[in-house]
């Protein structure tokens, strides 16, 4: 049962969930100190556990989470599965993962249920609170079990965007009672399956958990609308189209087009419908400056949400030498963010850094086809003996086309999960030699000379300084 979110302490910060890994359990903690909202990213959240692990845990903190788990059994499985102590024998050389289908290997699900509860669980820890996760709608197949690892561990906040979530606060209500569950997956000639999930399966014995609160990232007040009339959402983050990563495409656009979409007033949306729906909402997008929370709550919001000023602090995951060189181009003038046309192989209009020597400031025409290994943004089509296959309009143009993907769906795609997780420091091996060049995503605004201290450097503290907001109520000393 979902409690009366108007009888909470609500947020006025969100520090939004960014990336692969880029919103780290770090930095969360970092911004949850403060009194405000903390998220973690849920995007291949399995897969960044894998890699950590075998990069070796070196501070223990991984092996400290698992010992948390009310599985003890299950997580050393785990652990000693994929934990090298040696770390890698070479740069990228990482063992392969499987990639998620409608119905995965146990040790699959049982590696993503413990990922899931181990960021949520260091993320909260020294009394910090409150802790969100952030899930996009696109990516279907690991949701549940995602959420139900983000749920053992006491989140309190789920956060959904890049599609239209009617289905997850009803799963929610179901796994806090442990109870077995189907999301509907989107299968691309019209049709759904059903991917199941049973949290038996993680051999628990445990009373019902806790609810957290739901929140859908919406970029329009008639999607705000729709979602408010199917029930269980407990607010809106309104996401403009400033904000970094995926964006909702401009009216009248075309997914067709390699032209950088042009946003204009009808792609704004109606905040005074949305204040009617009587929810709690936040504003994102463009929202890292002194005014924009008094502006934000003059317009009846709750509070903000940012984004790229939190991505590029020093507590953020992003590869610390990638970081610091971002930020130097951005005061330099050097580099600036594009919102791709056709750059994502899901269709939406997608915003990267053109940095040099990283996969977003290579052209199109430049660009080698990469081959992707992790598959996140593969869509589900039907085969035809009506068995789900899965395809990816970045993986090889040969395998694409045999899978019956059409030509067309292949002009300037990127892959976009080697990419991120290079981003965050994972940067996998590639046959021809080196390793998979890093994509990142940014917000437009890459004002960051007013966070810098005399190291040139800044922290997420810093942040919230400048954007002279209070502590919250749920501050640490």
């Amino acid at each position: 049962m979902t409690k009366d979110i108007s009888k909470i302490d609500l947020p006025i910060l969100i520090q939004g969930g960014m990336g692969v890994s880029i919103s780290s359990w770090k930095l969360a903690r970092k911004v949850a100190r403060r009194g405000h909202m903390g998220v973690v990213s849920g995007t291949a959240i399995e897969r960044v556990m894998a890699l950590r692990l075998q990069e070796g845990d070196e501070d223990g903190q991984i092996r400290r989470a698992f010992d948390a788990f009310p599985n003890r059994e299950l997580a050393n499985r785990i652990y000693k599965r994929w934990h090298n102590p040696d770390g890698l024998a070479e740069p990228g050389q990482y063992k392969g993962l499987t990639m998620y289908g409608v119905n995965p290997p146990q040790h699959f699900l049982e590696l993503t249920v413990i990922a899931a509860f181990t960021e949520v669980w260091l993320a909260k820890e020294e009394k910090a609170g409150p802790i969100g996760i952030n899930l996009l709608e696109k990516i279907q197949a690991p949701t549940l079990p995602v959420l139900y690892g983000a749920l053992l561990a006491g989140v309190d906040y789920v956060l959904m965007g890049a599609g239209i979530p009617r289905e997850i606060p009803g799963h929610m209500d179901q796994l806090c009672q442990h109870q077995s569950c189907s999301l509907r997956l989107n299968v691309d000639d019209g049709s759904t399956e059903s991917i199941p999930f049973d949290p038996n399966v993680i051999g628990l014995n445990l009373p019902p958990l806790a609810r957290p609160q739901f929140l859908a990232i919406i970029s329009s007040h008639v999607l705000a609308m729709a979602l408010a009339r199917s029930g269980g959402v407990d607010g809106f983050i309104v996401e403009g189209h400033m904000a970094g990563g995926h964006n909702a495409p401009p009216r009248g656009w075309s997914s067709d087009s390699n032209d950088e979409p042009v946003y204009g007033p009808r792609d704004n949306p109606d905040l005074e419908r949305v204040r009617k729906l009587g929810k709690p909402f936040w504003l994102a997008g463009a929202q890292n400056h002194s005014e924009a929370l008094k502006e934000a709550q003059a317009a009846g919001a709750v509070g903000i949400q940012v984004d790229t000023a939190f991505a590029f602090c020093s507590d953020s995951g992003m590869d610390k030498n990638l970081r610091k060189r971002a930020l130097s181009a951005a005061l330099n003038g050097t580099t600036r963010t594009i919102t791709e046309a056709r750059g994502s192989p899901t269709g939406f209009p997608f915003k990267t850094l053109d940095l040099e020597d990283t996969e977003g400031g290579r052209p199109a025409e430049e660009r080698k086809r990469q081959v992707c290994i992790h598959g996140c943004l593969r869509s589900a089509y039907r085969k035809e003996d009506g068995s789900i296959g899965w395809r990816c309009a970045s993986e090889l143009e040969s395998t694409f086309l045999t899978k019956g993907g059409e030509e067309g769906e292949l002009t300037d795609r990127r892959c976009v999960c080697n990419g991120l997780l290079a981003t965050a420091g994972h940067p996998h091996a590639m046959k021809e030699g080196g390793v998979e060049l890093p994509l990142i995503t940014s917000g437009a605004y890459l004002d960051f000379e007013r966070f810098l201290n005399e190291k040139d450097d800044y922290d997420a503290d810093a942040v919230i300084d400048l954007l002279g907001i209070p502590y919250g109520p749920m501050a640490v000393a």
